[in-house]
Formats: structure tokens, sequence, C-alpha cells
């Protein structure tokens, strides 16, 4: 019997602990990750006596991005199938992002793609000095259409028209620079880390917390409504379709460079 793509528990403090389960392939996600997800955090929307989240990945890394094996399947189906895969991705970053409790993320090894969407719907970001992260979809013919919301309030519009357009890799001190972690520690300390942070979060009042989380999400880029969100799935689903996206899966697939079309 296979392990489950995603580990839930609430601990005796109120403390939820939701664990990326898929250490084989860096925790890359795929329909059955986020289905698990959409199903944990809505278990725990409204949970009474509910403090805090801990977000972890089992492995080496945190979160790898998509299972480009999964996209390039999904790519030729139906576009219902395709918009369908990618409403339920960007519902559970968006769940993550408005959950009325404190979120910890900690990061380690690789970040890359939807993962930088699920640390930047977190409340507070942990990484290990060695994390490594890239906004990388463009490398594959795709866009990083449902998670730029949340990118754009981590770490700011100008940067992530540079990152989300080169799809460059960049270590945690650089992550640390333009806001997407809060704080860098030794791998080993990392859990210890987290648990300070959870320390201080059930210290305050949760009613305070949620109310000052709402706020903040107001004025926010990842606050917008339902239309935007279908507007966005809409074209991750479309995206994913293209010509463009179907040589760049390609070449994932076959180890070899894209050979991109020029623009017509």
């Amino acid at each position: 019997m296979s392990n489950p793509p995603l580990l839930s528990s609430v601990d005796p403090r109120g403390v939820a602990n939701v664990v990326l389960n898929r250490p084989e392939v860096g925790n890359a996600y795929n329909g059955e990750l986020i289905g698990a997800l959409l199903t944990a955090l809505a278990s725990l929307s409204g949970k009474a006596g509910l403090r805090a989240l801990l977000l972890t990945g089992n492995g080496r890394h945190f979160q790898a991005g998509a299972d480009l094996k999964w996209v390039r399947a999904i790519a030729g189906g139906t576009l219902a199938d395709n918009v369908a895969a990618s409403k339920a991705t960007a519902e559970a970053v968006d769940r993550l992002n408005r959950l009325a409790i404190p979120t910890v993320a900690l990061v380690q090894g690789g970040c890359f793609g939807g993962g930088t969407g699920l640390v930047a719907a977190c409340d507070i970001v942990i990484a290990a000095e060695d994390a490594v992260f890239s906004i990388a979809e463009v490398r594959w013919g795709l866009t990083a259409a449902i998670i730029i919301p949340q990118l754009s309030d981590a770490i700011g519009v100008r940067q992530v028209r540079r990152y989300a357009l080169t799809g460059e890799r960049f270590g945690a001190a650089e992550a640390l620079r333009i806001g997407l972690a809060h704080k860098l520690v030794p791998r080993a300390e990392l859990a210890a880390a987290g648990e300070a942070v959870i320390a201080e979060l059930i210290g305050n009042g949760p009613e305070a917390m949620a109310e000052t989380k709402a706020l903040a999400l107001n004025s926010a880029w990842g606050g917008f409504g339902p239309e935007t969100l279908e507007a966005l799935a809409l074209g991750h689903a479309q995206k994913r379709r293209s010509a463009e996206a179907s040589e760049g899966l390609a070449s994932f697939v076959d180890k070899r460079a894209a050979r991109w079309a020029a623009p017509a």
C-alpha cells in the first residue's frame, strides 16, 4: 500500500502539522496531493481551538513544484480537465493564504514553481541556509499564473518580473533579501526554529491575529475574489494545452533543450 501524499494532524496545543509526503519525487504535486491538501485545509478551516499551522515537506526537498509527468498527462486531456486541475491547485494555495490562523513554512532543499507559491501564501517562512528557490514555469513553456498574486505580495512585482521571467535559481540568502523567507537557519536547526515561532504565535490572541491577517489581505494582490480565481485558473489551463507548453514538457521528458518557436 502506497504512502499518503500528505500527512495532517493537530497536536494538543492546537497546532496543525501539514506534511507534504511525496519525498521520492521531491514532494512534487500532482492531483492526488492537491486533493489531499484541499481536504486538509477544509477540515482545518473554522476548527475550534486551532492556533497555528506548520507546513513542512518530508525528505530532501520541501516542494519541487509540479510533477511534470502529471502535468503532461493532464495537458493531453480536455480543456475542462485542465481547468479543473488548475482550479484545484489555485484553490489550495488560496485557502492556505486565507486560513484564519498563522501559518509557518519550514523550507529545506528545493522549493520550485508551485512550492514558491505555497511559501508565499504562508505568513512566516523559515528556510535552511542551503535551500534553493526558483519560479521555474517558463522553462517548460508554462506560466505561474495561479501563484503570481501571492508571490507579488511576498516579494513585490519588481522581483516577480525578474524571477518569474528568468526562471533562474536563487539561494536562501537572496530569498531572505527579497522577502520570500523571513529567517535563515542551519538545516539541523530548522525544526527548532519553527517551534520557537509557534511558541510566540500561540501566546497571542487568536481573534486578534485572525483580524490582523484579514486586514492585511484586504489590500493584498492575493486578496482577490472568486472571479479572479476563475480567470487565473482558465489562463493557467489554456497555457498548459498550448504548443509551447507541449514542447517544453516534451523537452523535460526527453532530457533535452526545448526548441522554442519565434513569437508569431
